[in-house]
């Protein structure tokens, strides 16, 4: 039997390594990005099934998830959602609409296309739900309000899914990376400079200060790791027959886990305060 499984956000990053790793290992993937046009530069990379899905248009899920099954004949092991992205911002600063975006993506999105496709897991009687959460569904940093919330959001809802699931064959995890190499930094700064009224905020020089941090090109940290990091953590998710509820990728993630088990919170806001803008 080969597995099939889709894959949302696979323009670049995580996705798109998840996309390639999952395909040399036999996996009937199906790909989906946002733009038509990084569909079709995704095929031209050797990527077999790629889609258009927008996790912001419940008509655009719809008619994803259509397109794969009719690729996988109906039927899904696996579904891996990857697509989200970063508003970075004061919460004070963050306008309604650009935290609705945010967990229309993040959030609502990845919510709906589940919930579509855990019918047809529970049909099966088998099938893997996998959602890749960050090391800001943990710990809250400052100035990542809306994605700090997301995230959180999307932990809580998995841990819900998961035991709710847990009388059924369908296995719930959790993926919780660190920084990862991508071009997360580089869409989080489009959506600073678009949605934030920075001139006229109190926290001007922690705005400079992100911009500078978000503009740096190639990795910014040696405990940065390639996208394959995470990957190998979905395979385990994906090819175990007793997959962990959580994996943790990167050194940023262990420690936060430890930071928040063994610290008072006073502590830990000193600590998480010192992190980048």
């Amino acid at each position: 039997m080969q597995y099939s499984i889709l894959i949302t956000g696979c323009s670049t990053g995580i996705g798109l390594e998840a996309a390639r790793m999952l395909q040399e290992r036999d996996f009937l993937v199906v790909a989906s990005c946002r733009k038509q046009e990084d569909v079709e530069a995704l095929k031209a990379q050797g990527i077999k099934h790629v889609i258009q899905l927008d996790l912001t248009d419940s008509a655009s899920i719809e008619k994803g998830l259509q397109e794969t099954l009719a690729i996988t004949n109906g039927q899904l092991f696996a579904l891996f959602n990857n697509g989200a992205y970063g508003q970075p911002g004061a919460v004070e600063d963050l306008p309604v609409d650009a935290l609705r975006a945010q967990f229309e993506c993040n959030f609502f999105g990845t919510h709906e296309l589940t919930t579509k496709v855990l019918k047809i897991m529970l049909a099966q009687g088998y099938g893997r739900i996998i959602n890749n959460s960050s090391v800001l569904g943990l710990v809250a940093a400052p100035f990542r309000g809306a994605y700090n919330a997301s995230k959180f959001a999307l932990e809580g809802l998995t841990d819900t899914l998961r035991l709710e699931l847990s009388d059924t064959p369908i296995k719930v995890c959790l993926i919780e990376p660190g920084p990862i190499e991508s071009r997360f930094r580089a869409n989080a700064l489009l959506a600073l400079q678009n949605n934030i009224d920075m001139e006229n905020s109190r926290h001007q020089k922690g705005y400079a200060e992100a911009i500078a941090r978000l503009s740096k090109e190639g990795v910014t940290s040696s405990q940065t790791l390639p996208a394959s990091a995470v990957v190998h953590k979905l395979i385990h998710a994906l090819e175990s027959t007793r997959p962990r509820a959580r994996y943790y990728v990167t050194t940023p993630t262990y420690a936060a886990v430890l930071m928040k088990r063994i610290l008072p919170t006073c502590l830990l806001d000193r600590v998480m305060l010192k992190q980048g803008r």
